[in-house]
């Protein structure tokens, strides 16, 4: 005769499955309970700045200098993250649901490798963002590596009030019209008086929003879809701002 023993008795819970965004808010506790203090630099400019001989970001962006460790970022400005929806879960006849994870295989001997790409966009809302590009075999350590090159890819970015409908000066759009290229997307912002918002695409929307921009027009040609090309066409385009014209 079987008997049936309850878990109450023995005392074992057993592990719910965790959804992504409990994964996602796990691992940014972890990365909270690791401050900078207990960073050891390895570069010069690291050095520097755990010293407190160098203050301000825009001197080290300014003079052409690179940055090869995301903690110099960290400690002089304060920045927010976010994902771009490169991926697309499952659905019938293209219709799945958008996500921030792409999902992508490759045929071997052994069977299918699994691959994971995502594209973080990090930013202090100050003028200075930056993204990146992560791939992993699983998707968090994917995550990590995106906003750890968005980190090291954090441009400065010049804002100002460059439309004639708007005499203010404050830099809630940016001075003058500016375009950037990637593949074949081609993207080009113009500014636009207080009030307009961000008319262009919801992923430059985050780009935009992260570098303080409020304001802006846009127009864009090739295939706009490709999250990535788009994305960095956005960035090329920021780039162009601190450039005379």
């Amino acid at each position: 005769m079987k008997t049936e023993v309850k878990q109450e008795e023995i005392g074992i819970e057993l592990e719910v499955p965790k959804t992504e965004e409990e994964l996602i808010a796990q691992e940014e506790k972890k990365e909270e309970q690791n401050p900078v203090a207990a960073w050891n630099p390895r570069t010069q400019i690291g050095k520097e700045v755990k010293a407190g001989r160098i203050k301000d970001i825009d001197s080290i962006l300014s003079s052409g200098k690179k940055i090869l460790e995301p903690e110099i970022v960290d400690s002089l400005i304060s920045l927010e993250k976010d994902l771009l929806l490169v991926g697309q879960s499952k659905g019938k006849f293209g219709g799945g649901k958008r996500r921030a994870w792409r999902q992508t295989q490759k045929k071997t001997m052994e069977g299918n490798v699994l691959t994971f790409s995502s594209l973080a966009v990090v930013g202090d809302r100050n003028g200075h963002v930056g993204i990146g590009l992560g791939k992993s075999k699983e998707t968090l350590p994917s995550r990590e590596k995106a906003v750890r090159l968005a980190k090291l890819n954090v441009i400065k970015v010049t804002r100002g009030c460059g439309n004639f409908d708007c005499s203010c000066s404050e830099p809630h759009s940016i001075p003058f019209i500016v375009e950037g290229k990637c593949g074949s997307v081609k993207i080009k912002l113009i500014p636009a008086p207080q009030g307009t918002g961000l008319v262009v695409g919801d992923e430059c929307k985050k780009i935009l929003r992260l570098a303080g921009i409020r304001d802006i027009y846009s127009y864009t040609q090739g295939y706009g879809r490709s999250t990535i090309n788009f994305a960095s066409a956005c960035i090329e385009a920021l780039k162009n701002t601190g450039v005379l014209k």
